[in-house]
């Protein structure tokens, strides 16, 4: 008798202390309960339309993830749901009836989806941090960059360089881009580019190519070496993980490349530092900042939704990445003249075309215009 209940009382202790185990790992950790007071964290998950590890757009968004759990506090989750765009909306729907208090995801392809998503479950905020997509569900808050103004500095940053005596700089006046599809967000940053190579070097060619996707890192060094033998020093890489593959050929042919959406010299430092130091700079969507902004907002009960926000120099939303490969690299006179044109670009006086709602035959009018 004695035995039984010594066994009953052991697996009474047992029982509480699991119990006890499992409440603590439901938490985000001891700082976001301090930062709540108690509460329940407020939860925030991020779905990425693709996976992590492409040092571009989709890592740019977990960074801005990063600081919503490292500074308020917050509950937070990644998942990433591939390339297989049937396998998105059961995702969004699972994660939608869930406890979720903010759901984030972003790109135009997701948009619709979103919106839809958004309408049945009225309850939630939901944050699309990078859309071109006007469509926005009232429980939404939508951003877009104003890419051709960041780009408009990358290509004038390119066409001096390509002028410019530095030692991977070639006699030819031509210069590269690697998109990852030929559709209208893509063309924003590539019209943006040409006019401003034009601006700064009227007579530039523009070396033009589309891989058709946004994970082909193979495919994008393919594109990239075919630009570089043909007389290209400089290649803005617009294409995701695809453009990893830009990096690569630089690399390999000792030339110079941009990055697009992170600071993607920065990322590559510690483990490439040889390719690091041939990106010259980013095009930067500030996509970390508006991501932990709106949360913080939304946290604070003061999110506006309903309606597409465009962010661009002015609002400090987009920008080139200042870094010490940019410091060092780029002489001091072209580093003046982009500040000058950043100046002109954020108090207007400098006007940009934008691809958006562009016609497709202006856009190919353009395309052929600086067609080596």
């Amino acid at each position: 008798m004695k035995k039984t209940i010594s066994l009953l009382v052991l697996m009474v202790m047992i029982l509480v202390t699991a119990c006890s185990k499992n409440t603590t790992n439901e938490t985000a950790g001891s700082d976001a309960n301090a930062a709540n007071d108690g509460k329940d964290a407020y939860k925030v998950v991020l779905l990425i339309p693709g996976t992590l590890g492409d040092k571009s757009f989709f890592d740019a968004a977990n960074t801005g993830l990063k600081k919503v759990q490292d500074e308020l506090g917050a509950e937070t989750k990644v998942i990433e749901m591939g390339a297989d765009q049937t396998k998105w909306e059961p995702t969004f729907n699972d994660v939608a009836s869930q406890d979720w208090d903010v759901i984030i995801s972003g790109g135009s392809q997701i948009t619709e989806l979103m919106n839809m998503t958004a309408e049945r479950y009225s309850d939630k905020k939901f944050i699309n941090y990078d859309t071109d997509i006007n469509e926005v569900a009232s429980n939404v808050y939508a951003v877009s960059y104003a890419t051709n103004e960041v780009s408009f500095l990358a290509g004038a940053m390119a066409a001096l360089t390509s002028t410019s005596d530095l030692p991977n700089a070639n006699p030819d006046k031509k210069i590269g881009f690697v998109g990852g599809m030929d559709i209208p967000g893509i063309n924003a940053f590539l019209i943006g580019y040409i006019e401003g190579a034009k601006y700064v070097v009227p007579d530039i060619k523009v070396a033009i190519s589309y891989a058709g996707d946004f994970a082909n890192p193979g495919k994008g060094k393919e594109l990239s070496l075919l630009q570089y033998k043909s007389g290209v020093d400089v290649i803005f890489n617009v294409a995701g993980g695809t453009g990893l593959g830009v990096f690569d050929a630089a690399k390999d042919q000792k030339k110079y490349a941009v990055g697009v959406d992170s600071d993607q010299s920065a990322m590559m430092q510690g483990t490439d530092p040889e390719k690091a130091n041939l990106i010259l700079s980013s095009a930067i969507k500030k996509i970390d900042e508006v991501i932990f902004n709106a949360v913080k907002e939304a946290k604070n009960g003061k999110l506006t939704t309903g309606s597409l926000e465009v962010v661009g120099l002015h609002k400090n939303g987009v920008g080139l990445a200042e870094n010490s490969v940019y410091d060092s690299v780029l002489p001091e006179k072209i580093r003046t003249q982009i500040e000058d044109l950043k100046k002109k670009l954020a108090s207007g006086e400098i006007k940009i075309s934008n691809a958006m709602g562009m016609d497709t035959a202006k856009i190919e009018e353009i395309r052929r215009s600086v067609k080596p």
